[in-house]
């Protein structure tokens, strides 16, 4: 059966060694991302609003996570159960190298990049379940901080039905505080970072179902429950620069699939294709 990653605990991250600091894009010509959003991306730490799929390629990848969060919640999950989801899906697996979706990755990162890792994340109507603010770098066990996340929009996303938000600016500041969440604050996350309104405005990330956001690692960003009731599922696709890497022992980079570049030492796994839906 198939085995997918586990987190570290928040004393295994006090004593890593990890790079925590932005590397701002260098890419002059990008191939997608305009030069304006490339600068936007190095001040602000997040690229909005870029279109991808039209109306009915979107339908298609929407029909498919349909039947994926359907067998998920058959078999006693939840509607963000789908993680490693390029593991479990084959169409998944190749849309994680879509030639426009890596084209954009490479426009911060660079051309040499790896495919580390997919999830959905689908909040029903009436979810009540709140994510707080956080950096996903500071709970990830990689370094240096050279990921960038991907988030395609399955359903249109906006404030009514729990678009995400980000903190403008708050991935210059490096690794920022937090504490555990409490029971009562229902957080999907167990860290909520502090005084996040220090280190930039708030920013909705609304975006029609086809369209991506990207965003540093370092960022900022939350999404409240969603009180409406409108489906909001969005599909992270997190990629990282060839030179990243896991501070060994949890599995990490077992998932990790090299799309461009050379990987001498063997570090990224490189899973094959999954030729059936495992949820």
């Amino acid at each position: 059966m198939q085995t997918f990653k586990t987190g570290p605990t928040p004393q295994q991250l006090q004593t890593m060694d990890r790079d925590l600091q932005f590397y701002p894009s260098t890419i002059s010509s990008p191939a997608v991302l305009t030069p304006v959003q490339i600068e936007s991306f190095n001040k602000e730490g997040y690229v909005k609003g870029v279109p991808i799929f039209d109306a009915d390629e979107i339908a298609e990848y929407r029909v498919h996570f349909d039947r994926l969060l359907a067998k998920a919640m058959a078999n006693g999950g939840t509607s963000y159960s789908v993680g490693s989801a390029h593991l479990r899906s084959g169409r998944i697996y190749d849309l994680m190298q879509h030639p426009r979706i890596v084209a954009c990755a490479q426009d911060v990162l660079g051309e040499d990049v790896v495919g580390l890792a997919s999830q959905f994340f689908c909040r029903l109507p009436h979810d009540p379940v709140n994510i707080s603010w956080h950096q996903d770098a500071s709970h990830w066990p990689l370094t240096p901080s050279k990921t960038v996340t991907i988030w395609l929009a399955i359903d249109d996303a906006n404030t009514e039905n729990s678009c995400m938000r980000f903190i403008a600016g708050s991935h210059l500041h490096g690794h920022i505080d937090y504490r555990p969440s409490e029971k009562a604050e229902n957080n999907l996350f167990n860290q909520v970072a502090l005084d996040v309104e220090r280190y930039g405005e708030c920013v909705d990330v609304e975006l029609k179902a086809g369209e991506i956001s990207m965003h540093s690692d370092l960022l900022l960003h939350s999404s409240r429950a969603n009180r409406s009731t409108r489906r909001r599922c969005g599909l992270t696709m997190r990629y990282c620069a060839i030179d990243v890497r896991e501070v060994p022992g949890f599995g990490w980079a077992d998932e990790g699939l090299v799309i461009n570049g050379e990987d001498p030492t063997n570090h990224w796994g490189n899973p094959p294709r999954p030729t059936q839906d495992l949820v």
